[in-house]
């Protein structure tokens, strides 16, 4: 199998996750920005923004918008986007969430959907952390979530899924360590052809486990306050049984 993350899965990622509602996570965001900045934001970083489903959304609100991604596909997505749309006004950087680079300060910063648990070491973690603080402009806003141990344990584990929409499946097999903290997502992609024949794409995926106490830790180390942690959109404190953790943080400077 070949292991280039979302490189076959960008072009039906959006079709496969048509019911997650990014109007209502980017609405939680905005609120968590303005509910906590100091001067208001303008300039904000989307980190790991895939197809820039959220990017997009933001945008719309009129936040003035950068999306760095590691897939190319995925960017390719988000480019077509503003082709057809005629957008113009993203700054879009194919760079990793532990080494990019910006051209200046941005006012606040969003990482959404467990794109931090792609970080398989803690150090790179910690780096990613560092950079968000260091671009971020004094008392900016980062808000993201991470997937909690216990949906790496209960709904990771070892099952299998199968999503599918009308032209494309993804046949999905997890295998967690929880020694590790490792958990591998075999995926095969089969994606249809005008004449009803399916060309089939393999990838693997990797995410890492961390407790909240230790992302807590790196973002404390790295210069931030933490605002909030809750379990859902809604502000609700975090429960044992949540599979998603919000985290609101402050730079400090």
């Amino acid at each position: 199998m070949a292991d280039k993350q979302y490189s076959f899965l960008a072009g039906v990622y959006d079709s496969l996750n048509s019911d997650f509602d990014y109007d209502a996570y980017a609405k939680y965001l905005d609120r968590e920005i303005r509910d906590n900045e100091k001067i208001r934001s303008s300039l904000v970083l989307d980190l790991a923004c895939g197809t820039g489903k959220i990017t997009f959304a933001l945008r719309d609100m009129g936040y003035d918008m950068t999306g760095v991604d590691l897939s190319e596909d995925m960017l390719s997505v988000a480019r077509d986007i503003c082709y057809e749309s005629n957008i113009s006004d993203i700054l879009w950087l194919c760079q990793p969430m532990q080494e990019f680079e910006l051209y200046g300060t941005v006012d606040a910063c969003v990482c959404c959907l467990d794109s931090l648990n792609y970080l398989t070491r803690y150090g790179d973690l910690k780096k990613c952390f560092s950079l968000v603080h260091n671009y971020l402009i004094p008392d900016g806003v980062f808000v993201f979530d991470i997937n909690t141990p216990y949906k790496f344990e209960n709904v990771y584990g070892s099952n299998a899924y199968v999503l599918e929409d009308e032209c494309s499946l993804v046949a999905w097999q997890n295998e967690y360590n929880k020694k590790t903290g490792i958990c591998k997502f075999y995926l095969n992609i089969f994606v249809q052809n005008e004449d009803g024949s399916y060309d089939r794409f393999d990838e693997i995926q990797r995410e890492k486990c961390y407790s909240v106490g230790r992302v807590k830790k790196a973002l404390c180390d790295c210069g931030f306050e933490i605002i909030k942690v809750c379990g859902d959109l809604n502000g609700t404190a975090l429960s044992d049984t949540d599979e998603r953790c919000y985290i609101t943080a402050r730079c400090k400077k």
